[in-house]
């Protein structure tokens, strides 16, 4: 009863016992970045069986989470008060309609944003918002 509570590490490296549980404390990160791929952006292993595949595929898997992480910045950099899911639940609502006009042959882009949830993501579709992040 006398050690009830404390937990122990064993290890093969030369790391100091602060090192090693400094080390063991930033693993939350590392599972979080695999429940994110995993979950979020929906990967899966894929069974490729040349080198040049494999090599694309697990670039593909790190610009997605790059992504994920750098909008998860910009949203806690610009003080909107929600989760990277939450956006892209509410982005996916988003309909932006192209028109081509016939006789001129120009085209015109409008993004509808409707609803509160849309107005909460509004910063996002602003061409200057991105200027400066």
């Amino acid at each position: 009863m006398k050690r009830d509570g404390l937990k122990g590490y064993a290890t093969n490296t030369n790391l100091s016992a602060g090192e090693i549980y400094e080390q063991y404390n930033g693993l939350w990160q590392v599972e979080r970045a695999f429940r994110i791929t995993k979950g979020t952006l929906e990967l899966r292993p894929m069974f490729h069986f040349t080198p040049k595949r494999i090599e694309a595929h697990v670039c593909i898997c790190f610009v997605a989470y790059k992504v994920y992480k750098e909008l998860e910045r910009i949203l806690r950099l610009k003080g909107i008060n929600l989760s990277v899911d939450k956006v892209l639940d509410i982005a996916k609502t988003i309909t932006t309609l192209k028109i081509k006009l016939p006789i001129c042959n120009e085209s015109m882009t409008k993004t509808m944003l409707l609803t509160p949830k849309h107005l909460s993501i509004v910063a996002l579709f602003d061409e200057n918002f991105w200027k400066f992040v």
